[in-house]
């Protein structure tokens, strides 16, 4: 039941979402000449039901699941990753991309775990969109909007690919979506985790539970104060962490800046609405 008083509820029509992400999909596909997508299948939720909407969108023939292991990836992720496969029953790649990692770090042997996973990440997109050419294929992105407010993710990497179904989602409702279309459960209930680090998990980066991270972002982006947040049994040092981040990564969420020389700068003064 709607609370009149609060923000709009974060439950979904999941049917409703289904059908919008999947035309989505079509539409901003066929506008850009593609009939195929490829996508990065890490063993997440995220990913999983970005493949799942592909599929219901494009067709199974039409969608390349890549699983793209680092030496230290759990054998957990490759196993949930090869679970979507086998499900959808689409075809698939596997790339080892640890000789091109480790290849680089021979130069950075020093470099602390947040370096090298910032590495792993972007020498993932490499491989993505390289396969997205010997495919013709268009990379789908697959970063949730609990993430993107959050700055959770590598710049430049995890955000890379043009097109992205679930951004607009919080991970509360990609769960959701993820019950309704199928997803193994095992992907659903397991905790989140970017498989960067031995032992990481999102919610420990991050310090609070997707759960009342959502609820916190829903209403501070509908214009709720930390005040109105505590009256409605948020704490303050939970409001604190969400604001930090979410106004910290501003940067994150814009493109790049760029020094206007002239009356036609691209992305800031260029005239038509959309750039053909």
């Amino acid at each position: 039941m709607r609370d009149h008083g609060g923000p709009p509820p974060l439950a979904i029509d999941a049917d409703m979402t289904e059908e919008w992400l999947t035309g989505f999909l079509r539409e901003e596909l066929t506008r850009r000449g593609f009939g195929k997508a490829v996508i990065g299948l890490s063993g997440g939720v995220d990913s999983a039901v970005t493949a799942f909407l592909a599929v219901r969108a494009l067709g199974r023939e039409n969608v390349i699941g890549i699983r793209l292991p680092y030496r230290t990836s759990s054998a957990e992720s490759l196993d949930h990753a090869q679970l979507v496969i086998d499900a959808l029953g689409i075809e698939s790649r596997t790339v080892d991309i640890s000789p091109a990692v480790d290849g680089y770090l021979t130069a950075e042997p020093d470099a602390d775990a947040s370096r090298r996973g910032n590495i792993t990440s972007r020498t993932r997109m490499i491989a993505l969109f390289d396969l997205s050419a010997r495919y013709r294929a268009l990379p789908l992105g697959t970063g949730n909007k609990t993430e993107r407010l959050f700055g959770y993710f590598t710049w430049h990497a995890d955000d890379s690919p043009p097109i992205n179904p679930i951004g607009d989602l919080y991970k509360t409702q990609v769960w959701a979506l993820a019950r309704h279309l199928g997803v193994p459960d095992i992907i659903i209930t397991k905790p989140a985790t970017a498989d960067l680090i031995a032992g990481q998990t999102d919610e420990g980066d991050l310090g609070i539970s997707y759960a009342r991270a959502d609820d916190i972002l829903n209403g501070m982006l509908h214009g709720f104060s930390h005040e109105a947040l505590r009256s409605r049994g948020f704490q303050s040092d939970e409001l604190t962490l969400v604001s930090r981040r979410l106004n910290g990564t501003h940067w994150k969420r814009r493109p790049p800046a760029t020094a206007l020389v002239s009356h036609s700068g691209i992305g800031e003064s260029y005239l038509r609405p959309v750039d053909y």
